[in-house]
């Protein structure tokens, strides 16, 4: 497939959206990913929906289009003896293997992640769960949004301290897979020093808190709670949404020179007081947003952006989702993928967001990209390959 994975094997027992999108991951990068599922309806998000596309009887869940390209898929009933050594026969030739199930159920399996590095000593186990594996609430199950309220990140999400909101998108998952794929890439690195596999975890918690990032130290070391406050920075300003005559464009003023251009573009004296210093416009934030908006009450959004483009102030619109894929900036970054998926034909797919580049600069990023796959679809060219 090329890529820098190419040649690792990727045995995925994972199921929703944290583990597969870890090898997700992986296999955009040229892993060979095989995707083991339950025998009879497979990953629970092929029935997460609507939407679904496709015709009826062969539909198709777009979530889980969303996170299963470049895999292959075989069913497998892990309690079954002939299937288990179907999984069996692929963990001793894997190079990695992800899960997601909550914490003790693959032993009681027969399957435990001791059983199968003792099998496969230079396998790397990527096991994610909801919560931890230990500790006082190890055993929780793990659903993002339950983690985003659990692991903080909705008291800093929404309009105020009192409306807290979820991210649009699962995002404690998301984390989560990336967190499981960047700890499985470095245990590769480490396998190729030692010979020898380990074992990464990680949770839904553990990546949210991961990201806390200012909010974070905020708390522990100056011991202030971050709560939410709608679309402005809590220690920036002006930095944020803010509306004008049609609509509403985002400014991001993040330094003292950018504060002085702003002013001088928009005839505001920047020593005045109680918005001379970025302390003083945080404190003051209610008033400094009512004197932005005041000079922007007579601009349309278009003209106002690209004003401040000229001016050198950082500055956007909020694009609806449509907006993003019609977009030529997202296309010229590679994050529009077209693949032939065998029922639904030609579909595109919000592309992977990494590029490679060569010492000579010409673009060696991974093109041909595979469909994801129906359900058993690669089932039986897996067996012969495990027979061969």
């Amino acid at each position: 497939m090329g890529g820098p994975l190419d040649g690792i094997l990727v045995v995925d027992l994972s199921r929703a959206l944290a583990g597969p999108h870890a090898t997700l991951m992986l296999g955009d990068q040229g892993a060979r990913v095989i995707k083991v599922e339950a025998p009879g309806h497979g990953d629970d998000t092929r029935g997460w929906g609507p939407p679904f596309v496709g015709e009826e009887g062969d539909r198709q869940s777009t979530y889980f289009l969303s996170a299963n390209r470049n895999k292959e898929s075989i069913t497998l009933d892990l309690k079954a003896p002939e299937d288990r050594d179907v999984l069996l026969a692929l963990i001793d030739r894997a190079d990695v293997v992800v899960e997601n199930f909550r914490t003790g159920v693959l032993e009681r399996l027969g399957l435990g992640i001791e059983e199968l590095q003792r099998r496969n000593p230079r396998l790397v186990c990527l096991s994610i769960t909801g919560f931890g594996h230990d500790g006082p609430e190890g055993g929780r199950a793990g659903y993002d949004q339950i983690a985003q309220g659990e692991a903080g990140l909705m008291s800093l999400t929404g309009s105020g301290p009192d409306d807290p909101q979820r991210v649009g998108v699962p995002i404690a998952d998301l984390l989560a897979g990336m967190y499981g794929a960047y700890g499985v890439a470095a245990a590769l690195h480490e396998r190729s020093r030692t010979g020898v596999g380990t074992v990464v975890r990680t949770s839904l918690l553990a990546a949210v808190v991961g990201v806390h990032a200012f909010q974070g130290t905020r708390w522990t070391v100056a011991g202030e709670v971050g709560r939410a406050q709608g679309n402005h920075h809590p220690s920036i300003a002006p930095y944020g949404l803010f509306h004008c005559r049609d609509g509403a464009v985002q400014i991001a003023v993040g330094s003292e020179s950018l504060w002085r251009r702003f002013c001088a573009e928009f005839a505001i004296d920047p020593t005045t007081d109680g918005i001379a210093t970025n302390q003083e416009r945080v404190a003051g934030r209610e008033h400094l947003i009512e004197l932005v908006e005041s000079v922007f009450a007579d601009q349309d959004a278009e003209p106002l952006l690209r004003r401040l483009s000229e001016a050198g102030i950082p500055a956007g619109q909020v694009r609806s989702i449509d907006e993003v894929y019609e977009w030529e900036q997202t296309a010229s970054q590679g994050l529009l993928l077209d693949v032939d998926h065998p029922t639904l034909g030609r579909v595109t797919l919000p592309g992977p967001p990494l590029r490679f580049f060569a010492a000579d600069g010409s673009e060696v990023t991974r093109t041909d990209h595979r469909p994801p796959p129906l359900l058993d679809e690669h089932g039986a060219t897996v067996r012969e390959w495990l027979e061969g």
